[in-house]
């Protein structure tokens, strides 16, 4: 039997020896190989997957991330549930390090990165407007509440990095009523979006940025320090959040590519074999 549920996270996550009997599966894609090996195992009873964005041993720019082979072969592996886990700069004061937000909603400001599965041949609009699962987030949400954990939900706004912000861009992302700033989500929730997964974005707020004038600006080091001190309180969330999650398919994120393919099904058969099981079958 597949695994439904799926982490996508930092190398810290793997190393907190969250998930139980793992077993490693290398994947490949029509887009190409992934960060690393998928590891599948157990976390309370539940079976689940795990992918490191970065590699095992964060060796992979945000900018530099497969995207599409990640996203894709959690697909290839049958997960229809994606949890986000990301490190996040606070754009505001009541928003502190240490903090946990549920993403709600999505700023993209990246341009290097290929960010849909629907080109070449075949072209697919998907709905964005609530570009995270509802469902999925509120039930994250009131789980880290009923664990006495500090939780906010936010707009995240997605740099291209690997650069942190300079104080005017920082300064532009709090005007625009953002909540939070980081490197990775966007492309993953679109790409998650057209793979109808339902995505949650759980983030760790580890700084201030740089616009907090009583703050020292993020470094590398704060943002490790603060990871590291958040690792009990994100193995208490993920070991109580993942048994709640419902696996009946019924949420309207799986079926997000109905009436978003404008190309003819002529046109879907010319994609690659693979593609055309993963992610086209159910509209052939």
């Amino acid at each position: 039997m597949a695994p439904k549920i799926g982490i996508i996270g930092g190398s810290g996550l793997y190393k907190i020896g969250l998930i139980k009997n793992i077993k490693e599966h290398t994947i490949n894609t029509a887009y190409g190989t992934p960060s690393d090996t998928i590891s599948v195992g157990y976390i309370e009873d539940v079976e689940v997957a795990f992918l490191p964005r970065h590699g095992k041993k964060h060796t992979i720019a945000p900018h530099k991330i497969n995207y599409r082979a990640n996203i894709f072969a959690l697909k290839k592996l049958g997960i229809q549930y994606l949890i986000s886990t990301n490190a996040v700069g606070s754009l505001r004061k009541e928003m502190r390090p240490c903090d946990f937000v549920i993403a709600h909603q999505l700023i993209d400001k990246t341009a290097q990165r290929t960010s849909t599965f629907f080109e070449d041949g075949i072209v697919a609009h998907v709905g964005f407007a609530d570009p995270f699962c509802n469902t999925l987030s509120d039930l994250a949400y009131q789980t880290i509440k009923e664990q006495n954990i500090r939780v906010h939900t936010g707009t995240y706004v997605c740099m291209e990095g690997p650069q942190f912000s300079t104080r005017a861009e920082s300064h532009i992302h709090r005007s625009w009523n953002a909540d939070v700033v980081g490197m990775t989500l966007a492309t993953e929730a679109k790409l998650a979006r057209e793979a109808e997964m339902c995505l949650c974005g759980i983030l760790t707020v580890t700084d201030y940025d740089c616009w907090h004038e009583e703050e020292e600006a993020v470094s590398v080091s704060s943002v490790v320090e603060n990871l590291k001190k958040n690792d009990d309180n994100l193995a208490t969330i993920i070991n109580s959040f993942i048994p709640k999650i419902p696996r009946d398919k019924s949420c309207a994120c799986h079926h997000a590519l109905n009436h978003a393919i404008i190309s003819s099904s002529e046109n879907m058969k010319q994609q690659p074999k693979e593609v055309q099981e993963v992610l086209l079958k159910k509209y052939l």
